[in-house]
């Protein structure tokens, strides 16, 4: 008795969709019923092709934010390139001034020692002395004749001019413990015949006290 009430409702069913759409078709028609349908596919697809582009949009936006930072990255590496060839060029400006001052000063150096070795004759005439030139621009001076024991026993210095254009004695044969106070007197007076002169006079009392 149920299964048989079941299959009555189910038959009812089907026959009020029957009804509804041969109504509805009554009402609306076929063709509207068509229209509808069409346009609801091509809302679909409209929205289909509008997520579609909206997802390009949204890589666009994406890859026109990394090429930014590209861009940014880029300008960092160029300034830091700048920085650092203003840097060299500072220190290739600094290292030019450095050798033309090391130029300025070897050549006054130079023309120094050449004053000097143009005095040769006048000091080896009076005073007995020899001067030769030796390494790194330096100036050996010689005594002789100062032991009458031995005339030609030596009793030599060498003397160079130090960075700050001053004469500096940097040996002394035999030594003299007033050399260093000879050296100071001659770098205040500039009397370069005077302090060759009283280191000849200290050899001399050296060379006195020794034979006594």
């Amino acid at each position: 008795m149920s299964a048989v009430k079941t299959e009555d409702e189910i038959t009812v069913v089907e026959r009020e969709m029957k009804e509804f759409w041969t109504e509805l078709k009554s009402v609306y028609g076929t063709e509207q019923i068509n229209q509808t349908l069409a346009l609801r596919d091509s809302c679909k697809e409209s929205i289909n092709v509008l997520s579609e582009i909206l997802q390009q949009n949204k890589h666009i936006s994406e890859n026109e934010k990394h090429l930014t930072e590209i861009k940014s990255n880029l300008n960092h590496e160029e300034e830091q390139k700048k920085e650092l060839t203003d840097s060299i060029q500072e220190l290739k400006e600094e290292l030019m001034k450095k050798k033309e001052i090391i130029s300025s000063k070897n050549k006054a150096t130079k023309e120094r020692v050449e004053r000097l070795c143009k005095s040769k004759e006048l000091f080896e005439e009076r005073l007995g002395l020899e001067i030769r030139r030796i390494h790194n621009e330096q100036l050996q001076f010689i005594f002789r004749h100062i032991d009458h024991k031995d005339p030609d026993k030596p009793y030599m210095f060498t003397l160079s001019i130090n960075e700050q254009g001053d004469y500096e004695v940097t040996s002394c044969t035999p030594p003299l413990d007033c050399i260093s106070e000879f050296q100071l007197k001659v770098r205040e007076t500039n009397n370069f015949s005077a302090f060759i002169a009283n280191i000849r006079k200290a050899f001399t009392a050296l060379s006195f006290k020794q034979s006594t």
